[in-house]
């Protein structure tokens, strides 16, 4: 890992930690906290492709690491974090369908890293986004979508196991909403196949 994107895993980490330790209610300080830390690191920015899903990914990263020190739930922990994500992108006007991508793979990256199960972890990220759609101008069936198609990818880059795992996961109906995810073939995740899309069981 760079030293840049070290420092703002190391950034968003310590600010959450501050935020939600000892506090009571922890799913609200999670999504307090990770919406600031959004708006702190997006504020401003001209980022965009490949940098802004760095920094974003860098930004989610940091929280999970701050919630698996703090409160140990990263599985539990994940529709907070991306309603915060959401909510404080929202704000500095970048709350689109790759932001919600994007933050899914990387909870999924993140969980997988500090030894949660990502298939939670993934079903969290999409309950998550459903929850947050409204509020950033999206119907849930396209946040819902983003997200499972995020938290795939995510796995996906982490072993096949884990791939199955959130698949499992995310072709369900999620909080009342029928998910249309992209993804990959599993035997194609190395040949660089076109994707395909598949409704909900």
């Amino acid at each position: 890992m760079a030293d840049r994107e070290k420092n703002l895993v190391t950034e968003a980490k310590g600010s959450v930690i501050e935020e939600i330790r000892g506090v009571g209610d922890v799913a609200g300080a999670i999504v307090g906290a990770t919406s600031d830390v959004f708006v702190h690191m997006l504020r401003g920015t001209r980022a965009t492709g490949a940098e802004f899903r760095s920094l974003v990914a860098d930004t989610i990263t940091g929280t999970i690491q701050a919630v698996a020190q703090t409160s140990g739930e990263v599985e539990s922990a994940a529709s907070s974090i991306m309603i915060g994500a959401l909510r404080g992108a929202g704000q500095v006007g970048k709350a689109g369908v790759e932001t919600v991508s994007v933050s899914a793979s990387a909870l999924v990256r993140g969980s997988a890293e500090v030894g949660s199960d990502v298939g939670r972890t993934a079903r969290g990220a999409v309950e998550g986004a459903i929850k947050s759609a409204r509020d950033v101008g999206m119907t849930a069936e396209l946040a819902a979508s983003a997200a499972a198609s995020g938290a795939l990818k995510g796995a996906g880059e982490v072993s096949l196991s884990a791939l199955d795992q959130v698949r499992d996961v995310v072709t369900k109906t999620i909080e009342g909403v029928k998910v249309v995810i992209t993804e990959p073939l599993r035997s194609d995740l190395s040949s660089g196949a076109e994707p395909m899309r598949r409704p909900a069981r």
